[in-house]
């Protein structure tokens, strides 16, 4: 989808391009609160879709579409994403597997040294993202793309995101580019060994391979150097790295994390410094950074570069850029992290929208009530933490959920 910088963290925590289907929550039985969609109003919809869309494809796109009916799972799993109810740190944990690792060791000369030379995208973040999206291309999804794209827009929670996402992939069969049949991807239409949601696929997916066909289902070349292709469009920097672990003084004003991005100077007058005892290199030293908290006070820090933000470009989750990031790390033989992750409970989707809910009584804009635990509902936690004399690290815990519940 590719948002130009400055409205990233504004952005609706729907996948970029995937929904990491190597770690995506098995399907299971609907819970109570989906309810089973009325085929009327299914039809209803399809009916506006093809009046909105159609133009000119309208009977194309009808043909498609014919027989088509919801899918309920896809439903479930668009309300509970790991990126946004896994605490990062169990997230992160996951990802970064000792198995996973050495495993993209091994592949590293998987990734074409042209792909690297060309894009500026490290091999081991390619690997990242292969490992995290797809499992190294074991695990793409078999849902019928076109299905869960419908499924999604009428569910209506990121309905004009969908519809258009729909459109696009109706063109890819329509035009030939790929046959219905092999048009499988994951619960939210991500297709692929990186995932590229439709539209990506037709504006940036690469033909690496030169054989005249675009292929990013069984042509590692074609998948990683359409995903480089991404990154390099999206503003990756060569010769920087994503982010840096960094230790935090006593006293730290927690409320600037995840505020405007400074340079290094900034920071290390306050205290900040790198955990691993390196420096920044020159290129480092003249971006702006910002201070995350992907799990609050208590877990570790980080100092963010633009390169984290891109690959959030890629998937709009701060514990998905992190996992990128660290599997990259760990490939490169970088040392872990120096500071542990906390072992929180995962929170419940009544607890976080009741938290939504709370802040939004008492004044705090979430910037949507969806259960997502995103940027957005993190600047109003951290508003109301600070209002109310705490410590305003902007990390909600199962303790903190209930308490704003009963407000």
């Amino acid at each position: 989808m590719l948002p130009d910088a400055a409205t990233i963290a504004a952005l609706p925590t729907s996948p970029g391009v995937g929904t990491t289907a190597g770690s995506s929550p098995r399907p299971g039985p609907a819970p109570s609160n989906v309810s089973t969609p009325s085929a009327a109003d299914f039809e209803s919809w399809k009916q506006g879709f093809l009046d909105r869309h159609g133009g000119a494809r309208r009977a194309e796109y009808a043909r498609e579409m014919a027989g088509l009916t919801p899918d309920p799972q896809v439903i479930r799993l668009d309300r509970n994403q790991p990126e946004f109810s896994r605490p990062p740190g169990a997230y992160v944990t996951s990802a970064t597997a000792p198995a996973r690792i050495a495993e993209g060791r091994q592949r590293i000369d998987r990734v074409p040294w042209d792909v690297v030379q060309r894009y500026g995208v490290p091999s081991e973040i390619l690997l990242g993202i292969w490992a995290q999206e797809s499992s190294f291309g074991r695990i793409q999804g078999e849902n019928d793309v076109i299905r869960s794209l419908a499924t999604l827009a009428f569910d209506g929670r990121r309905r004009d995101w969908a519809e258009g996402q729909l459109k696009h992939a109706l063109d890819i069969v329509v035009d030939g580019k790929r046959p219905r049949s092999g048009l499988k991807g994951s619960w939210a239409g991500a297709m692929g060994q990186t995932q590229f949601m439709p539209d990506n696929y037709l504006r940036l997916a690469v033909d690496q391979t030169g054989d005249g066909t675009v292929d990013i289902w069984t042509s590692d070349a074609d998948a990683l150097a359409s995903a480089a292709n991404l990154l390099a469009q999206a503003g990756w920097k060569r010769g920087q790295g994503w982010a840096h672990e960094v230790i935090l003084p006593d006293g730290f004003d927690y409320s600037l994390a995840e505020s405007d991005r400074q340079t290094w100077s900034f920071w290390s007058q306050r205290g900040v410094r790198l955990a691993d005892g390196a420096t920044l290199n020159a290129s480092e030293l003249a971006e702006g950074a910002t201070i995350l908290l992907p799990q609050g006070a208590r877990g570790p820090a980080f100092l963010a570069l633009p390169n984290h933000y891109v690959i959030r470009r890629y998937n709009n989750s701060v514990s998905y850029a992190l996992a990128i990031g660290l599997i990259a790390d760990r490939i490169s033989g970088k040392p872990g992290l120096t500071r542990p992750w906390p072992d929180d409970a995962p929170l419940t989707r009544e607890q976080r929208i009741g938290a939504q809910q709370a802040l939004a009584r008492l004044g705090f804009d979430p910037g949507g009530i969806d259960g997502v635990v995103g940027a957005g509902t993190r600047r109003a936690l951290r508003n109301w933490q600070a209002a109310t004399g705490r410590l305003a690290d902007g990390y909600l815990t199962a303790a903190l959920a209930d308490e704003l519940g009963r407000l």
